[in-house]
């Protein structure tokens, strides 16, 4: 059903000539729309997608909105705590446990939630179920720039770091044990890491380079294996223009290309297997997969979230302020969890929605 609205009448309407004339508006303005006219309530993008008509509810709900360690409700300060808390001085008027501009998120085995703030220069660790917050590398001894974040089979916590152009590791509890992408004489593999992404069967490691325009495979201990991609960059399949996310689920490895608008599908050992055409992708685009290998793709200036299947027919799109209970847009980076959880960074209004995936209302 489409609803018509013309604002407020500037003036009372009198007389029978003009209730008559409200009431063709009415007939004119409520009428039923066509099985898949709901999409037309949410922004769209360029690009011509079929979907299947289902309204976002009936896939997703909403479970937490958080921005600050308030939101997790600690029992004790003091009590308790599995990583390092110590803090610095805090700039006049900014929260250290508040998020200032989160960029990734995502979780262990312990559904520990992580999130990358360089506007912070730290990752945030919301532990939901312990009710506890932390902040990794507080002194700021390391991170300066923490923009991405993957965790391997013992969680292992791996952090992009775009300021120092490297990736930090962490272990569980949170200390701190190398770097990845250094070479001699200090100089980094990368022009600029953005998204990582590690095999949790294999233990390695890729990493885009946006400006190299290529995908960096490495083994645990940080040693090259191979690179995917040119440098300089291309449109044929395989090839990469700023690839700026990568997602590994069922043993296939998606990359957000976003200078070239799709995503590339490619097998663990670079092989191009097909791809997903997209109206439009940038920086701020974010990608994930589900456990139905149902591909999700952010974009924080139309605030939706489109959804295709794992053959790149689309599902549905959404804006995800439009869900019930839900108060923020703009959606970036993404995660899904192994409990169908998905995450959603919004960095403008410096909050992460949870939402529950529906599993079994998802199609194959």
């Amino acid at each position: 059903m489409l609803f018509c609205s013309q604002g407020r009448f500037s003036h009372r309407i009198r007389g029978t000539r003009y209730l008559g004339v409200l009431s063709a508006l009415l007939v004119v303005c409520i009428v039923p729309g066509p099985a898949g006219a709901w999409d037309g309530a949410f922004a769209t993008s360029s690009q011509p997608a079929q979907t299947d008509g289902r309204q976002p509810s009936d896939n997703l709900s909403l479970v937490r909105v958080f921005s600050s360690a308030d939101d997790v409700r600690p029992v004790h300060p003091l009590l308790g705590r599995t990583l390092d808390i110590v803090a610095g001085p805090a700039e006049p008027g900014i929260r250290l446990d508040a998020l200032q501009s989160p960029s990734a998120v995502v979780t262990d085995s312990n559904r520990r939630v992580f999130v990358a703030d360089p506007g912070a220069h730290a990752v945030h660790v919301f532990d939901f179920i312990r009710s506890k917050y932390a902040r990794l590398d507080a002194r700021g001894e390391h991170l300066h720039a923490p923009t991405s974040l993957s965790v391997d089979g013992q969680d292992n916590l791996y952090v992009v770091d775009q300021s120092s152009r490297t990736v930090f590791v962490y272990d569980s509890g949170g200390r701190f044990r190398g770097e990845l992408g250094k070479l001699r004489g200090r100089e980094s593999y990368f022009d600029s890491p953005a998204g990582i992404t590690i095999d949790g069967a294999t233990g390695r490691i890729y990493v885009c380079d946006r400006l190299g325009h290529m995908i960096f495979v490495m083994d645990k201990r940080g040693r090259l294996i191979r690179k995917l991609g040119n440098r300089g960059g291309g449109e044929r399949p395989g090839e990469f223009r700023l690839p700026s996310q990568v997602v590994l689920a069922a043993g296939e490895l998606f990359v957000l290309d976003a200078g070239n608008s799709r995503i590339q599908i490619l097998d663990t050992g670079g092989r191009f297997l097909r791809a997903i055409n997209l109206g439009y992708a940038d920086l701020g685009t974010g990608l994930a997969v589900d456990g139905q290998d149902n591909i999700y793709v952010s974009d924080p200036v139309l605030n939706q979230i489109e959804v295709f299947r794992h053959d790149g027919q689309m599902l549905y799109r959404f804006d995800p302020s439009k869900i019930k209970g839900a108060t923020f847009g703009h959606p970036s980076g993404m995660w899904v969890d192994a409990g169908h959880s998905l995450y959603v960074v919004d960095s403008q209004s410096h909050r992460v929605g949870m939402f529950q995936i529906k599993a079994e209302k998802v199609l194959r």
